[in-house]
């Protein structure tokens, strides 16, 4: 009986705040002459106040009063004699009509049909015991058994994968870390870790992520994804030859219609032929090179390329000092000074990155992994 009761008071809540817009555009249009009629009330208290105040005599009070006595009378006449109430419009009893008894019908027939009131209610505990295939149920059952027992690596196992396929890469980096600790190294948690943390670092192998890509591949000589990531740390590094002869040994190794091939193909086109200007690109990297940047660095000595490098990366250095919220740009000449040897100038450009992007921000978290990377220090200077 409790719930039909709700029922009926959830529904004339709703039906009567549908119903109040209809009802007000039924409602008399107001006659211009009501707004007169106030002004002139408002003149009449104006007048007493004045009078009061000495401010107009009494003989002057008396002839305003009488004038704007006579424009209220015949302002309250016009407004009496306008039309009371305007008819209702067709559309608008429809909607009414719809609004009391037609949306109340369809609901309690499609209720009557698809619910059943007799029920009970399903409480969190419940619905934990008998999850079914409700995956946010099922993860908050195997949390809260992780709460109890901590040292249950296998639900950190089953969360692990889990929390990365809902987007959810930092618990997942952490429950991959303690199903490596508790039950040991296998290809599926290893692999799973270090994508989780080149997932948090914004793309860049970390040393944590190599340690454990390195240890896949000890377990599964020759797994691809260890492999490419691996491949790409080095071309991320700007030791273009070894990062070249990493993905070309991808390729050797892999069928020829494997999936991975496409994008490894491409790493390689932009470092087979043109490994000078590829490495100074992706070692700096501080954009995209002209053609005829291409073709000098081709013909340059060492020293001239180092040069030129340098060139672009002082160019880099004055458009931030301009424009200091370029992430990607500290990014570039963080790596860039540190490829060029000048750790102090790396390590003086994070601390200005720094400033820009707090290091409590998803852009100075990078910033920081970057750094562990490189070995420098985020108050300045080199580990």
């Amino acid at each position: 009986m409790l719930f039909w009761i709700l029922v009926a008071t959830l529904t004339a809540a709703v039906a009567a705040v549908l119903l109040l817009p209809l009802l007000r555009a039924a409602a008399t249009a107001e006659a211009p002459q009501s707004h007169d009629v106030e002004v002139y009330r408002d003149q009449l208290e104006e007048l007493k106040r004045d009078e009061k105040n000495g401010l107009i005599s009494g003989d002057d009070a008396n002839f305003a009063r009488a004038e704007v006595a006579r424009r209220l009378l015949a302002a309250t006449d016009a407004v009496k004699a306008a039309a009371p109430v305007q008819p209702l419009k067709r559309g608008n009893r429809l909607a009414q009509l719809a609004v009391v008894l037609i949306l109340p019908a369809v609901g309690l027939c499609l209720y009557l049909q698809t619910g059943n009131p007799d029920v009970p209610d399903a409480p969190l505990a419940a619905r934990l015991a008998n999850p079914g295939d409700d995956m946010n149920i099922l993860i908050a059952r195997a949390e809260q058994q992780l709460v109890a027992k901590p040292e249950d690596g296998a639900g950190w196992d089953v969360l692990a994968p889990i929390y990365y396929r809902s987007g959810r890469v930092e618990e997942a980096a952490v429950a991959f870390r303690n199903a490596l600790r508790l039950l040991g190294d296998t290809p599926v948690r290893l692999g799973g870790y270090a994508e989780s943390l080149i997932a948090l670092s914004g793309g860049l192998v970390t040393n944590e992520a190599r340690d454990a890509l390195q240890k896949l591949l000890a377990i599964v000589p020759g797994d691809p994804r260890a492999q490419f990531y691996l491949a790409l740390a080095l071309k991320q590094e700007g030791k273009m030859p070894e990062a070249l002869a990493a993905f070309e040994q991808i390729v050797s190794t892999s069928p020829a219609d494997a999936p991975w091939l496409p994008l490894v193909n491409e790493h390689i086109a932009s470092l087979k032929g043109d490994t000078p200007a590829a490495a100074q690109q992706a070692a700096t990297p501080l954009g995209n090179p002209t053609g005829d940047d291409i073709a000098a660095a081709k013909d340059m000595t060492a020293g001239d390329r180092t040069a030129m490098i340098e060139g672009m990366v002082g160019s880099l250095a004055e458009k931030l000092k301009t424009d200091p919220k370029n992430f990607e740009g500290w990014m570039r000449i963080i790596r860039s000074y540190s490829v060029l040897g000048r750790k102090d100038k790396a390590a003086d450009a994070l601390k200005q990155g720094l400033a820009a992007f707090p290091a409590d921000g998803s852009e100075g978290k990078q910033l920081l992994v970057l750094a562990g990377e490189l070995g420098l220090k985020a108050g300045g200077g080199v580990e």
